[in-house]
């Protein structure tokens, strides 16, 4: 396992870390087994992977109570754990964003209580409110900073101008946004700007939420209560042109004799600014997959090949 330094942080994290919202996240996925997200974690951590991200609202609380039943068997200071706040749920049901500094304390403290610690590593805003400053938002998680109740700012699903904002004071160690090979979207702005302000990059969905596992046919479905349901890259046309893209890609890991999660997985971590990539899973096989990731390296003219493949 190789280990990076966040930007601007002293946090040393695994390369391959490990996204947990099917850990516990019942309000994602549909029949998600609890032993299995717990084995998994446990898995990972056993593996040297020592970087795991999760969010309060994953299971609107539990994926962090699992977590937090898993971090008292090990080492505290061995694991850099992410969570993220600023969506507010009810007993209703409903879901709103909160960013005022009111919620955001009452958030971060919550998350404290189910992760079972006393300190997180690294707190994201997840979503902005479009009501609150981000500026104000920033400004009460560095006062969380100063405490000691966290040690490096994130922010996560925003546009480059409200980066911007967020970062005026220069208080963001870590953006996390989609990027896959799939959706280099982030490329045009977000990428550039966090590489000439010393930000660290973790992209979310590296695999492209499964299609680049390489197991979709023409067939699959998401079922209902899939949270995948209305991503473009699950759009009928997109899908069929996107599975076309994978499996090439798959006949090109194949000669590399690695796995299409593993090639695109790697493409990530060679591109500049990408210091940790967090691929999700549900099941121990698939973590064990992805810790295999470090092992692949590309030439040039490989890294020309897949350019060529994804535009096709």
């Amino acid at each position: 396992m190789i280990y990076q330094k966040l930007r601007g942080t002293d946090l040393k994290v695994s390369e391959i870390g490990l996204g947990t919202n099917a850990v516990g996240g019942h309000n994602l996925f549909t029949d998600l087994n609890e032993a299995d997200g717990i084995e998994m974690v446990d898995a990972a951590l056993q593996l040297g992977i020592t970087f795991i991200d999760t969010a309060d609202i994953y299971g609107k609380g539990r994926s962090e109570e699992l977590i937090g039943d898993v971090l008292k068997r090990h080492n505290r200071t061995d694991v850099v754990v992410a969570t993220k706040g600023a969506r507010r749920w009810f007993e209703d049901g409903s879901v709103v964003v909160d960013n005022t500094p009111e919620y955001m304390r009452t958030a971060l403290e919550r998350s404290l209580q189910r992760l079972k610690t006393d300190y997180i590593d690294l707190y994201y805003l997840h979503f902005p409110d479009l009501k609150t400053p981000l500026v104000e938002a920033i400004g009460e998680l560095t006062k969380f900073k100063q405490e000691g109740k966290i040690k490096a700012i994130g922010i996560s699903n925003v546009s480059l101008s409200q980066l911007k904002e967020a970062n005026v004071h220069g208080d963001i160690s870590v953006l996390q946004s989609p990027y896959n090979l799939l959706d280099r979207s982030a490329e045009e702005e977000l990428l550039p700007y966090t590489r000439e302000n010393n930000i660290s990059f973790i992209p979310y969905g590296p695999l492209a939420y499964g299609l680049l596992g390489g197991k979709y046919t023409e067939e699959f479905k998401l079922t209902e209560g899939d949270w995948r349901k209305g991503q473009p890259l699950f759009e009928q046309e997109a899908f069929k042109k996107n599975l076309k893209i994978v499996s090439r890609l798959k006949e090109m890991a194949e000669e590399k004799e690695t796995t299409v999660t593993n090639l695109s997985l790697a493409w990530l971590l060679s591109q500049e600014g990408i210091d940790a990539v967090i691929p999700g899973g549900k099941r121990k096989d698939q973590v064990i997959l992805n810790s295999l990731t470090s092992d692949v390296t590309f030439a040039q003219n490989e890294l020309d090949l897949i350019e060529d493949i994804v535009k096709g």
